[in-house]
């Protein structure tokens, strides 16, 4: 095999693996903001509050790993490709908000979750091969 067709194969591995990791990091964005709804039922407007407060700890933490799972993924991969894979996380947000929070999911909701879900799969074969 010619270095030629390595590269492209290559290439390939490092966007699927993007697409992998920011969909990862799409549940702990989800989880954060869940973390965040949580922690904010205890919330008292003092820093000893604030740092002791453990699910708010807990979603910054995640958030940050959110962050950070981003950037790696950014390096091999379009951001065209996976900015609106980020968009999953209000799927599972609301996913998690039903079964923790019992929010309600009405028809609108669901057609709103359909679209996000069917936004991402168009744009996702729009991705270079």
């Amino acid at each position: 095999m010619s270095s030629s067709t390595i590269v492209p194969a290559q290439a390939h591995q490092h966007r699927r693996r993007s697409v992998l990791l920011v969909s990862v990091c799409t549940l702990l964005a989800a989880a954060a903001q869940i973390f965040f709804k949580i922690g904010m039922k205890h919330f008292e407007p003092n820093l000893l509050a604030l740092v002791t407060n453990l699910p708010l700890v807990a979603g910054y933490v995640l958030y940050g790993l959110f962050t950070l799972g981003m950037v790696v993924a950014l390096r091999d991969a379009e951001l065209s490709i996976l900015y609106p894979i980020i968009a999953l996380s209000y799927v599972w947000v609301t996913a998690l908000s039903y079964f923790l929070f019992q929010d309600t999911l009405n028809p609108l909701k669901l057609a709103g979750i359909v679209c996000i879900m069917a936004g991402v799969a168009v744009l996702g074969r729009g991705q270079k091969a």
